[in-house]
């Protein structure tokens, strides 16, 4: 049921942050958020390190993020940064590097007061604007470096003739413009939006014991839509919470009791979703009154939200406790962010806001990008989640060989999961699923895990994950061969085989084109620009076609438009070979034969729709794997 914040419930969160003060480590470093004139872009900055002792601190600013594993370097928006000491006396710093200020000869205290510009809407960088301040904090906030058990209280100050409101995991106090933290891990993962936001609130009831009410899921929403919008939006979100429940049997233990959603849907938004212990930051471009744009909203809060458990408390070792100063790299990305982007599917069409159809549609475009990437002979899931640094939100002017030789492992690990689950039901007729897995990974790593906001206590390594999975089959040997050939090694599991017993048809989606290889083409006069990487050994690299070459005609026909070449492909027969003549990027004009294969992507069709009949068997499979596991 959708309610206002009552006044019972900000007690009990008053409650919670009292009882938190036995994590305080020292006195606590306090941050004012000013915002003279957010039409510009900006936020003043006061920080106050107290007790300082004697020597020099080193104040910095953060270089990546959690749940960000490329560098961002964010010092590059500060400006006007002035330090004084406790008399207000001014205190100069040397620069070691771009990131850090070194400050010596203080008198125990430590202010430093900066402006940071920020123009990005997103769960990675700080947007300001007139309307609000969306505040990644890690984006925004300097820290002094081995003060990270050190508590934290955050105070917001209105901009000028506004009536903003915060929306935060931060632990509330009495002021609703003051906030803290009980360390700097649990700071640096709250996210923070500062607007006249509109606030949504249920509370789900997951069935355990508890000494207290059960949590409270806050959306905070900035959009240019209705009330009414707002309205099924929460509704839908809430399907989401409560779907996502019956995976793992039970809801983390959220600090403050609270989690928030701060969903940020604006005409100048990225589009992004972020994950954080107690909160996601969710923003993007789109209209709620879009449906399609919808879809792929609460498509981000189901992925997002699964985070909750898998990620947030179910972590790997490689980024627990998460370096602030370098970029931090896991081997285990496939299964944190893959196997999420497998069940956050799920999730939607269980939830019964997605269609069994366009499930299918999504996970054969997942097949089709693993089966036919050049990139799965070259590196593991392993290897591709070792990669983060490079390819999450980082950008690079040089060209790089990604489209050849990197799979996402969103995708990858999505792929991965998606196997596990069928395997594991076909291996014990749906007794014992992918749902029973993230059970046994949540029983050993995440539940234990859950001693210290803004921690994980017990992160898994491969070979824990190795031991979860032959706990829950039964079957050791299993769980080794396994791992040996879809996370360490580079194979597929069948899928047509597994998918069968589901009743689901795995078939060539156009049989007996012809089939090129997949390219970006790009007209230009009476040519063809050819606009990314040519797939290795596809028929195109085959002919020595690359990157950025002029295709002029294919057997006889004239490729001036993009629809000439599909209508040529389809004159041809799969097997056949045709003339292709093309103009490399340095001039040189090239005829050649091109070879034709088969297309080989695959759809993935419900037995039922090719006029096959679905058995008992079928459809007691399909029911078991499409239907909320039992709690």
């Amino acid at each position: 049921m959708l309610a206002g914040m009552g006044k019972r419930f900000l007690g009990a969160l008053v409650l919670v942050f009292v009882a938190s003060s036995a994590w305080a480590q020292g006195q606590a470093i306090e941050y004012k958020l000013s915002f003279p004139s957010p039409e510009h872009r900006w936020m003043q900055v006061e920080v106050r390190f107290p007790q300082v002792p004697a020597g020099t601190l080193q104040v910095r600013m953060a270089r990546t993020s959690p749940g960000r594993y490329a560098l961002h370097e964010f010092a590059k928006n500060v400006f006007d940064v002035s330090i004084v000491n406790g008399r207000g006396q001014p205190l100069a710093a040397a620069r070691p590097d771009l990131h850090q200020w070194d400050v010596a000869g203080h008198d125990g205290t430590v202010v430093v007061t900066y402006r940071i510009f920020g123009d990005r809407t997103d769960g990675t960088y700080l947007g300001i604007d007139s309307m609000h301040a969306h505040i990644n904090i890690p984006a925004a906030l300097m820290f002094a470096r081995g003060w990270f058990e050190r508590p934290a209280r955050v105070t917001f100050v209105q901009p000028p003739g506004k009536s903003w409101k915060v929306a935060t995991q931060l632990f509330p106090t009495p002021d609703p413009l003051v906030f803290t933290a009980p360390n700097l891990h649990y700071l640096m993962d709250s996210p923070t939006d500062f607007s006249a936001f509109t606030l949504r609130t249920f509370t789900v009831d997951d069935g355990q014991k508890r000494t207290g009410p059960p949590p409270t899921f806050r959306i905070a929403l900035t959009h240019d839509g209705t009330e009414a919008e707002a309205d099924a939006y929460a509704k839908d979100v809430e399907r989401i919470v409560r779907e996502a429940i019956n995976i793992f049997g039970e809801l983390p233990a959220f600090e403050t009791n609270t989690y928030t959603f701060l969903s940020v849907y604006l005409p100048w938004a990225s589009g992004d979703g972020m994950e954080h212990r107690n909160s996601t930051s969710l923003t993007g471009a789109g209209a709620l009154r879009n449906p399609q744009q919808r879809q792929g909203m609460l498509g981000t809060v189901s992925h997002e939200f699964f985070h909750a458990w898998n990620m947030e408390r179910i972590r790997s070792r490689g980024i627990e406790p998460f370096d602030f100063e370098q970029a931090d790299v896991s081997d285990d990305l496939w299964l944190g962010e893959g196997f999420t982007s497998y069940f956050d599917g799920l999730i939607l069409e269980r939830a019964g806001l997605m269609t069994m159809d366009g499930l299918l549609g999504d996970l054969a475009g997942m097949i089709n990008a693993v089966t036919l990437s050049p990139g799965r002979r070259i590196r593991s899931a392993i290897d591709m989640s070792r990669l983060a640094p490079f390819v999450d939100a980082a950008a690079s002017i040089d060209r790089t060989a990604w489209q050849n030789t990197f799979i996402s492992y969103y995708t990858y690990g999505s792929a991965i999961g998606f196997g596990l689950d069928l395997e594991l039901r076909a291996r014990t007729n749906s007794k014992v699923s992918g749902d029973d897995f993230m059970r046994g990974l949540w029983a050993a790593f995440g539940k234990p895990g859950q001693k210290e906001p803004g921690k994980v206590a017990t992160p898994y390594t491969i070979d824990g994950l190795k031991e979860t999975l032959a706990k829950v089959s039964g079957d050791r040997g299993f769980a080794n061969d396994f791992f040996a050939k879809y996370v360490e090694g580079r194979d597929l599991v069948d899928y047509g085989g597994l998918l069968a017993r589901a009743g689901v048809v795995v078939r060539r989606r156009a049989a007996g084109r012809a089939f090129a290889g997949q390219v970006q083409l790009q007209p230009g006069g009476s040519a063809l620009r050819v606009g990314s990487q040519v797939p290795f050994d596809s028929p195109l690299y085959k002919a020595g076609v690359a990157q950025d070459d002029q295709l002029t005609s294919l057997d006889g026909t004239e490729l001036a438009s993009t629809s000439a070449y599909e209508e040529a492909l389809g004159r041809i027969k799969a097997g056949a070979t045709v003339p292709i003549r093309f103009v490399r990027r340095g001039g040189e004009v090239v005829n050649t034969t091109l070879t034709l294969e088969e297309d080989p992507r695959i759809e993935l069709v419900p037995i039922e729709k090719t006029g096959g009949t679905l058995t008992d068997d079928q459809r007691r499979f399909r029911e078991s794997w499409l239907s909320s596991p039992k709690r």
